[in-house]
């Protein structure tokens, strides 16, 4: 049964098909080969609705609202302006800028695509002027990008939050410190990139108008108290945060810099229940879907076939990186956790490995394996290899990062262990 669902799923893929196909033929064929018909079938669909049942789902359509008015809005440019400011003058200050621009937009959005559009679009253009070549500052872009699947909030961490039963607040928290971890593995790479190459610096902002500039960005700069002061404080659930978010962005944008109209609203509600729709449909689907590989004792199978089992917690956790990393790079990310999250869970469990520690793991290697191109092609409207050429040192460093993670696991659990231990 295994190989049929298996080989059914590769052959729709292969075909052109959107992901939500081969995976609900694959469960319904399975469906089928475990109950010898479909008479049953309202049991499946059950599960699939169950998928999309619970409360804290509800926060992933309210942050993606919320970064959709921020990346139309002028948070994104503030936050750009006050970075620059800082920064820019430095060796490899524009790069750094750019690395945490995206740190900080992650901050505030939660979404990987919204901070590449947000930041890549004002800030490469910069980089090319001032002298980086058009592969680094695409992969510097896109890879930087990587890090607003960690700092919270992360849609990533919602949804393995809601697959593992695992607390959202504890994986939010517990992302600060990996975030922050690789945003400084990838300034060191700036500075001798720009110092190897001899790329220019930027002109030295005065202090008057680094004010002006963290005046400026006063305002954006509450999302992050918001999210992760509310949750710390226990003031908010993670998704009474995300319905804060929204109300605070459109508080911003259409009434305090007002660079939002009444008419945008519509435009805006478009994008985000058109993004949520696929979102919550694979979800669905997903969930049929690992219904009915637990049920059938699928992951078991594939563990003891592998000999995860008996690799022991490091073991497990070099297994898990690699399989997500992998699976990533050719399908979306939210199935990639649908779908290898119940298949890991017994090896979890059995080992005694941190369901928190678990979970960043997961979503670096999610974030990593999405970034690979051709993620960026499309959006820059770039060829493949002009994509690619700048990739691999970013790459190495997010391996490195995970490797870290593995062997010094309080980088992630240190925060998670003071704020809720």
């Amino acid at each position: 049964m295994t190989t049929i669902m298996v080989t059914t799923m590769i052959a729709l893929l292969l075909l052109g098909f959107p992901m939500m196909i081969p995976l609900i033929t694959a469960a319904v064929i399975g469906f089928f080969m475990m109950f010898n018909g479909l008479g049953q079938m309202d049991t499946l669909i059950q599960q699939m609705m169950a998928g999309i049942r619970p409360a804290s789902l509800i926060a992933v359509p309210m942050f993606i609202l919320a970064a959709d008015i921020m990346t139309r809005g002028q948070s994104a440019d503030r936050l750009i302006a006050m970075v620059m400011s800082f920064i820019g003058h430095v060796k490899g200050g524009l790069a750094v800028s750019t690395a945490a621009s995206c740190t900080l937009f992650g901050a505030v959005s939660g979404s990987t695509q919204a901070t590449v559009v947000a930041v890549g679009s004002p800030l490469r253009p910069k980089m090319l002027k001032a002298g980086y070549s058009d592969s680094f500052t695409l992969a510097l872009i896109i890879n930087a990008s990587d890090i607003a699947f960690l700092i919270p909030p992360s849609i990533g961490m919602i949804i393995y939050g809601v697959i593992s039963g695992t607390s959202i607040g504890e994986l939010f928290i517990a992302g600060i410190g990996p975030g922050l971890l690789i945003l400084l593995m990838f300034s060191l790479y700036c500075v001798i990139y720009a110092t190897v190459r001899k790329v220019p610096t930027e002109p030295k902002s005065s202090w008057g108008e680094r004010f002006t500039a963290v005046r400026q960005a006063l305002w954006p700069l509450g999302f992050p108290v918001i999210i992760v002061g509310g949750i710390y404080g226990g003031i908010f659930s993670p998704t009474e945060a995300a319905a804060a978010c929204v109300l605070y962005a459109v508080f911003l944008e259409f009434l305090i810099f007002r660079s939002l109209k009444l008419p945008d609203i519509y435009q805006i509600a478009k994008s985000t229940g058109l993004i949520t729709a696929v979102v919550f449909i694979l979800v669905a689907v997903g969930n049929g879907f690992s219904w009915i590989i637990s049920f059938a004792q699928i992951p078991q199978e594939l563990l003891a076939a592998a000999g995860i089992n008996e690799a022991g917690p490091t073991g497990v956790l070099i297994a898990i990186c690699i399989a997500f990393f992998v699976a990533c790079m050719f399908v979306d990310p939210i199935v990639v956790i649908l779908v290898l999250t119940p298949i890991f869970a017994p090896a979890i469990e059995a080992t005694g490995l941190d369901p928190v520690l678990v979970g960043i793991l997961i979503t670096l290697q999610v974030a990593i394996g999405s970034a690979t191109p051709p993620f960026g092609c499309d959006i820059f409207k770039r060829p493949y290899l002009d994509v690619i050429k700048g990739t691999p040192p970013f790459i190495m460093i997010l391996v490195l990062a995970a490797a870290l993670l593995i062997l010094f696991p309080q980088i992630a659990l240190f925060l998670r262990d003071l704020a809720f231990r």
